[in-house]
């Protein structure tokens, strides 16, 4: 086990260093001036020029790139130059909104979507099945940042049962502005995750070892639980990992509909204001949220089937 952490965690390196490189020329190639959208139209070329000193914008883009990378080794995001906040303080205070969400919303689409996927196949072309597959192509089809306005205008600015914006304080507060959030991207997680696990279910049920568990006598929970979605995991794990990094990305979309605070919120504005720092802060976070995820998705291949283990 240990031995496969350290091996993903190396081939991981070179997948940052990639994904740093590209944040850093990207950023470089944006039309605009960061030091002009920090102090304003009214600056003075002398005001400008000192700004650029100070932040290092003025030294070459070979020697800013090898200070950035350095100072990402180090896990020092420097400071925004808009606000001149601690770039890993702006990046603590809004994480957990992009955690909570994305956390909440995937765990819902599991609970939700493999029983939903279980149904479908037990039940294949039938009533049951029918509706589960067309409510997996209406979460296929329907956009998230749509489906967000919808219950925001109906739940919210109708009938009023739950806030309009923000993410609360106390966690009651937190947990009745995460409601909306969460459904929204969690319907189309469940739509993926259903699909998923019928297609894996079914699959796993025509096999030999399933048609002998009920020759044998096992009642049908049993060989649909214990010999078929059990088999079925794998792919259903690698789903559920997708739909981790998914979320993520589409949780951007989903705290600007709701107007909560977050890591996608923090890195559009930051954008706007070719904030270079606060950028590369957020997507360096990104990036190791992605290497996690897949990490814990291989880690879950082991613990599902530890013949994964001798095969790696």
């Amino acid at each position: 086990m240990l031995r496969l952490i350290m091996g993903r965690v190396l081939d991981a390196v070179p997948t940052i260093l990639l994904i740093l490189t590209l944040v850093f020329v990207a950023l470089r190639l944006l039309p605009g001036d960061p030091a002009r959208v920090a102090l304003g139209d009214y600056a003075t070329q002398e005001q400008l020029a000192l700004f650029r000193q100070q932040m290092g914008l003025d030294l070459p883009l070979w020697q800013q790139y090898f200070v950035f990378l350095w100072d990402m080794v180090r896990f020092d995001f420097g400071r925004s130059l808009t606000s001149q906040t601690l770039v890993s303080e702006l990046i603590g205070r809004n994480l957990p909104y992009t955690i909570e969400l994305t956390l909440s919303a995937v765990a819902l689409g599991v609970l939700a979507g493999i029983p939903m996927g279980v149904l479908a196949a037990v039940k294949r072309r039938k009533l049951a099945d029918s509706g589960v597959r067309v409510f997996s192509l209406v979460g296929y089809a329907i956009p998230d940042f749509y489906l967000g306005a919808v219950l925001l205008i109906v739940f919210s600015l109708n009938l009023g049962w739950f806030p309009i914006n923000g993410a609360g304080t106390d966690l009651l507060s937190r947990l009745h502005h995460l409601v909306l959030p969460a459904v929204t991207l969690a319907c189309i997680k469940a739509a993926f995750v259903a699909r998923l696990t019928r297609t894996s279910l079914l699959e796993v049920l025509g096999k030999d070892y399933v048609r002998t568990a009920r020759a044998k006598g096992a009642r049908e929970p049993r060989a649909i639980y214990r010999h078929g979605l059990r088999n079925a995991m794998m792919p259903i794990a690698t789903g559920i990992g997708l739909s981790l990094l998914a979320t993520l990305s589409g949780s951007v979309a989903i705290e600007l509909v709701f107007n909560r605070p977050g890591i996608g919120e923090m890195l559009i504005s930051a954008i706007a204001r070719r904030d270079y720092p606060v950028i590369q802060g957020g997507v360096a976070v990104f990036a190791f949220l992605v290497l996690l995820v897949n990490l814990l998705v291989d880690l879950a291949y082991v613990v599902i089937d530890p013949r994964v283990r001798v095969s790696r």
